[in-house]
């Protein structure tokens, strides 16, 4: 896959995301956590699903998780994408319990399955932006 191009679409933080992309930054995933009743959640916002609290902490993740299911795109979604097709956008259950949509990386779209083990890297597009992307988990077996 060849890498992006440089005006792509970024994100744009708000308010209550601003800590996720600042960790991202320093290539840690942190998770939005509530104050009150301790749920994690992901994306961010401003109000806790589980309990109605606005109280907000963050909690480091490990970043290891595994594939919920996927899609591989053939097809840009804006031309900004053109240069990096096939992307394969997955649904991520973290260790933690939450899910997260992002890019998978590092595999052929033919070899991947459900429940394969995968972990965080961190793509500096600039100075301002890292995005998380998930890659196969290097194998600790035996060979």
């Amino acid at each position: 896959m060849s890498e992006p191009s440089e005006n792509r679409l970024l994100p744009q933080p708000t308010e209550d995301s601003q800590p996720f992309w600042d960790a991202l930054k320093a290539h840690r995933l942190d998770l939005q956590t509530c104050g009150d009743c301790g749920a994690l959640r992901h994306y961010p916002r401003p109000v806790c699903p589980e309990c109605h609290s606005m109280a907000v902490t963050w909690t480091t993740a490990s970043g290891l998780g595994s594939v919920h299911s996927w899609t591989v795109s053939y097809q840009a979604f804006h031309s900004a994408f053109q240069d990096c097709l096939p992307i394969i956008l997955a649904t991520v259950d973290l260790e933690e319990g939450v899910r997260m949509n992002c890019r998978l990386d590092g595999v052929d779209p033919e070899k991947i399955e459900i429940d394969l083990p995968v972990e965080v890297a961190f793509e500096d597009v600039n100075d301002e932006v890292t995005l998380p992307v998930f890659r196969p988990r290097a194998s600790t077996g035996d060979a």
